[in-house]
């Protein structure tokens, strides 16, 4: 009798610990950032544009990101005498420093990117983000941009302003297209350096020009 009841009791046992062998432990892996899309390039955007890593939409013109420059023949233009080259950057296809008083100083930047990368709103979104305003609806897009043309080239310019009350940043920027590719030439820095220097950047766009055939 007493091994009628073992029997069961032991094949009970042994099917018990078969099972805690089995058991395995699952979790949910944490999410690169790098698969998060930029505003740029969220979804609805231009299918034209290249994919950009998450950490780009908090780097001022993407820089040192895996986004491909555009190629191809690269515009040309004539910066202002005072504005100070400055040494070749990733991603950059020119940089300069534009200084004003009390040691001021601004960050002029020009970068080129194979297609729309996302077209003007999302653009010009990125730009807002970066100095913590934000973003704008499609209808608000023409009172926020003014257009400018020249030497065939027909630039869309914005001028942003901080919300912060202690040290403003403004941002002055131009994105033109050009064979494929859309070209952002973009003024960064203290508010009064950056507005004050405003005549000298909507002269400097009226240089850039395609190349001499």
């Amino acid at each position: 009798m007493r091994r009628a009841i073992a029997l069961p009791l032991l094949a009970s046992l042994l099917l018990l610990g078969a099972c805690r062998e089995a058991k395995v432990t699952s979790y949910r892996a944490p999410k690169d950032k790098t698969d998060e899309l930029p505003p740029a390039m969220s979804a609805g955007s231009s299918t034209n544009a290249p994919t950009l890593p998450g950490a780009a939409a908090n780097r001022p013109d993407m820089a040192a990101t895996a986004v491909p420059t555009a190629s191809g023949a690269d515009l040309t233009w004539s910066a202002p005498e005072r504005w100070k080259p400055k040494p070749p950057a990733a991603m950059r296809k020119g940089s300069y420093a534009v200084s004003g008083a009390e040691g001021a100083e601004a960050d002029l930047s020009i970068t080129a990117f194979p297609g729309d990368v996302g077209g003007e709103l999302a653009n010009v979104n990125r730009w807002r983000g970066q100095i913590q305003l934000p973003p704008l609806n499609q209808g608000d897009l023409a009172t926020a941009t003014t257009r400018l043309t020249a030497n065939g080239l027909e630039f869309v310019v914005v001028d942003f302003v901080s919300p912060s009350a202690n040290k403003p940043t403004r941002i002055l920027g131009a994105m033109v297209p050009y064979q494929g590719a859309t070209w952002f030439f973009k003024l960064t820095g203290p508010d009064a350096l950056v507005a004050a220097a405003k005549p000298e950047f909507l002269a400097f766009l009226q240089t850039v020009r395609p190349p001499a055939p």
